[in-house]
This record gives C-alpha cells, structure tokens and sequence, in this order.
C-alpha cells in the first residue's frame, strides 16, 4: 500500500526546523512502516517558516517583485526542509529528493521524499503528481489547520469544521488561481488535478500524531475528507 503524504512546512518548521515534531513523525511512520513490508510512503515536504520569511523579505526589498522569483525562493525553502526529512529515513529512503515530479522513474525504497518542483504550482500539486504516478487513491494533507471550515473562523465565528465535503464545493470555495504563499487547505491547482482524477484529499492537524496514526491505520481520525 502506498500512501502520499503533503506534509505542510509550517509543521515542519514553522520558524526553525521542529526537532520534537520530526522525532515524533518519524516514529509513527517507523511504526506504521513495520507493520507490513507492502506498506509504503510518499512524503512531499512544504517551505514553512523559511518560505514565508524570505518571501517576505524580497516583497519590502522589491516593491514589483516577481511572481517567479517568489515562488523560486519558496521552493529552495522546499527542498532544504524534504532534505532534512530524507535524512531521517536514509536506510529507507535510498532516492534523492525528488524535484520533478514527472521525471522519476522507480520508487526503490520503502520512503520517498519530493520537494518543490517549479514556478506556479505547490507541493500539494507535486503530491497529487506523485499520487497519480504511483497509483495512490489518497493524499493526506498535514497542516496547521484540523479541518476545512465553511469560512475563516478567525474572520467568522459563525464557521463551522467539515467533516466531508464534495470536490466541487471545496474549488468554489478556494478558487481556481495559484499564488506564491497563498493560504488554502489544499492548492486550486492541485485541487482541480485531484478532482479531475478522483483523487481524495484528507486534511488534518499534522501536530496530533496519534490522529495521523489513526488515519494511516485505517481508523476513526479528526479530520476533512475531500472528494
């Protein structure tokens, strides 16, 4: 069974690398990993703090920055955060990071780890590459947030979380335009690619490492199921 993972930077490193987090993500993927040698994952790593600081910077630096350059800087924020998290599995991961998801051949090892790719797309549309590519039906989405609200509950107390919700609903709610450092559950890119293909996107708090055992496991979990 092969399972992709997008797994969001601001976990990873929100400002700094999270050493407390990583020790705790890669026992329960150690775990879940020796429980049957078919058992498989794809861990598509996110900019986090790196990503938005920097970006940030060229913004007050360059008052016409370049979309492109913006997203190149949050890409190289990308790699550096999946190279850390290669390293953790190295025994397991015996592939390089992968840059392009559409250029890799064999998936050799038990662990493969991708990072961003290019200018205008996300590490949520690399992952649904990689999904389609290795035949996964589902990506779990580990961020910040523990589910897909109707509105910003920061903005509107009267939102409520989703516990489902349709692939069609999800894009009329987050729209159809990628932009570097945009703020979505899940990319509108990668969630047009991923309706297209059937796909299923599960969002939830990357943090609650018991609920992402729960769901790699197959059981009850906090969280929104998108398809």
């Amino acid at each position: 069974m092969t399972k992709v993972i997008s797994l969001g930077g601001s976990i990873v490193a929100p400002e700094g690398p999270d050493a407390g987090f990583l020790r705790g993500f890669t026992l329960v993927v150690r775990a879940w990993l020796a429980q049957n040698p078919a058992n498989r994952l794809i861990l598509v790593v996110g900019g986090g703090g790196a990503a938005r600081t920097w970006q940030k910077a060229y913004r007050e630096t360059d008052a016409a920055a370049d979309s492109d350059a913006l997203d190149w800087i949050g890409i190289m924020a990308t790699r550096l955060n999946a190279q850390l998290v290669r390293s953790l599995f190295l025994e397991l991961c015996p592939q390089e990071v992968v840059t392009d998801p559409t250029a890799i051949g064999l998936f050799s090892g038990r662990i493969l780890v991708a990072a961003g790719w290019k200018p205008g797309f996300s590490t949520d549309f690399d992952a649904v590459l990689l999904a389609e590519r290795f035949m996964a039906d589902t990506i779990v989405n580990l961020s910040n947030i523990a589910q897909v609200y109707t509105a910003d509950p920061k903005l509107d107390p009267a939102a409520q979380a989703l516990d489902i919700i349709s692939w069609a609903d999800f894009r009329r709610m987050v729209g159809d335009e990628w932009a570097p450092g945009k703020n979505t559950p899940f990319d509108p890119v990668a969630s047009r690619r991923a309706s297209e293909i059937g796909l299923k996107v599960v969002c939830a708090a990357g943090r609650d490492l018991d609920n992402f055992q729960a769901i790699l496991e197959g059981r009850s979990f906090i969280g929104t199921a998108i398809g």
